[in-house]
């Protein structure tokens, strides 16, 4: 029997509408948020047009309104390797290993993500993705506990797991089978009410921490934020303030530069929920759980590991001159010290590209006709770090033959990552693990191994100069023949 199967790109993409959807019913501030993120960019581009001409270069601009991460926290192995399975669907695939544990937080994480340029314009849609490190539990009987909760809830629906094993199976979905998938895998990622463990065992999980409440506590994996891209993050705090929606205090990462890099997030403080308990005789008693809030991101360039090494090096100087978590209280004195130390990263792009500290799309510009020179010694090259090539590229740009475009971060800093959640779990004092980070583990729990984000960039990299190097060859070749 032959199927027309639905393209997992296009499956994503009303997976992700449908999510967006569903959270602004459940939690209408994040409507509010969306909003005022599309106020913002729209003045930004109107303001600004070389923004703007920026992202059409980059094919970024298209996607920019329907952009968004969500995240979730699981709590068994078994959870993880079935959401892989059920993100493949969509075409999203684990990039990058996160280990929150030395910030304060027990768990390890993944962000599945489609992995090319043109799937991630088509559809930005990721999920940072948790597993609970239950093996940072000191209590021995608590952690006991909080595994036969996990053991007894099945986060899927039994027909989502067998549309998943039919993708595998034959290849594809066709179009009621992909819209039958989007409604059955939205139910794992909804808002339950009603909690299956007793409010005296949810107090013990929280004083342990938040996090743990949040994943053990509960019948799913809750969709906890969902996060807009805009182009101007200061903008948008202030304007949550002035529209009564209360952001957290300090916007993680790096500080506000002319040519943004790596990533920039905020958040809207998490809101405090009505739940039921449930009771040894089977009724539920009132309580209340804080853990869904709203996310802001502004997203720059990605950096090589020369320059992400730069990076963590001047916020760690930051925060260990600062000698405190940053906080309401300390926010302009931490900004003050961030911007100081984040002197020493360059912000043009030029420079950035020169000392090898950004990823960039190269594409065909109009330039002089005389370029012979320069693309023999690129066409000879096959690397972009080897130096032959980078004298042909940097004579090439001078010559305005060729224009370098960021390619944009996709992924995340587990530092802020971390910050984010602190701030939204209740978590008035600072946790600390002293447990090994382990992506072997992780990727026995997934079922497979992570993509590194690094070598993703390097490869979007080095195939827009191959694209770049034949569209001037054509263009070399064609004027021989004038």
């Amino acid at each position: 029997m032959n199927h027309t199967f639905i393209n997992s790109d296009a499956i994503r993409h009303k997976f992700s509408k449908a999510m967006s959807a569903m959270y602004q019913a459940e939690v209408p501030l994040y409507g509010d948020l969306l909003d005022l993120v599309a106020e913002v960019n729209a003045e930004v581009l109107s303001l600004h047009p070389d923004i703007k001409e920026q992202l059409a270069h980059t094919g970024e601009i298209d996607r920019l309104s329907m952009e968004r991460h969500g995240a979730i926290r699981l709590g068994t192995a078994d959870e993880l390797s079935m959401m892989r399975r059920l993100f493949a669907v969509m075409g999203m695939h684990p990039v990058g290993y996160y280990d929150l544990a030395p910030a304060g937080v027990p768990v390890h994480s993944t962000a599945f993500r489609a992995i090319d340029a043109q799937a991630l314009n088509q559809s930005p849609f990721r999920v940072f993705t948790s597993l609970l490190r239950l093996d940072l539990i000191a209590d021995e009987v608590l952690k006991q506990e909080a595994s036969s909760a996990l053991a007894n809830r099945n986060i899927f629906t039994d027909t989502v797991v067998s549309l998943i094993e039919r993708f595998e199976a034959q290849g594809g979905l066709t179009a009621e089978e992909s819209e039958q998938f989007i409604k059955e895998a939205l139910e794992t990622f909804g808002w339950h009410d009603k909690t299956p463990v007793s409010k005296e065992l949810y107090q013990r999980l929280l004083e342990q921490h938040g996090l743990i409440a949040d994943v053990v506590g509960f019948k799913g994996p809750h969709i906890n934020h969902l996060t807009p891209r805009t182009l101007d993050i200061d903008t948008v705090q202030q304007g949550m303030q002035a529209r009564g929606i209360p952001p957290k205090a300090i916007i993680e990462g790096p500080p506000k530069r002319e040519c943004p890099i790596l990533l920039r997030q905020t958040s809207f403080k998490a809101l405090q929920e009505a739940v039921r308990f449930k009771k040894p005789n089977g009724e539920y008693e009132e309580g209340h759980h804080t853990a869904r809030f709203g996310e802001i991101e502004q997203r720059g360039v990605a950096l090589t590991p020369k320059g992400r090494a730069l990076y963590d090096q001047l916020l760690s100087q930051a925060r260990k001159q600062l000698g405190a978590t940053p906080n309401a209280d300390n926010a302009s004195q931490y900004y003050q010290i961030l911007e100081k130390a984040f002197d020493a990263f360059p912000d043009d792009y030029h420079t950035m590209h020169n000392e090898d500290l950004a990823y960039f799309y190269y594409q065909p510009a109009d330039g002089e006709a005389d370029i012979n020179s320069a693309m023999l010694s690129l066409e000879e090259a096959v690397d972009v770090q080897d130096g032959a090539a980078k004298q042909a590229i940097n004579a090439l740009i001078e010559k305005g033959a060729i224009r370098i475009e960021p390619i944009v971060y996709e992924d995340f800093l587990p530092v802020s990552a971390a910050g984010i959640f602190q701030s939204n779990l209740q978590q008035d004092k600072q946790s600390n693990y002293d447990g090994n980070s382990n992506q072997h583990e992780f990727e026995q729990a997934l079922g497979a191994s992570i993509y590194d984000e690094l070598a993703l960039y390097k490869e979007i990299q080095a195939q827009s100069l191959k694209e770049c190097i034949n569209a001037l060859s054509s263009c070399v070749q064609k004027s021989d023949y004038v």
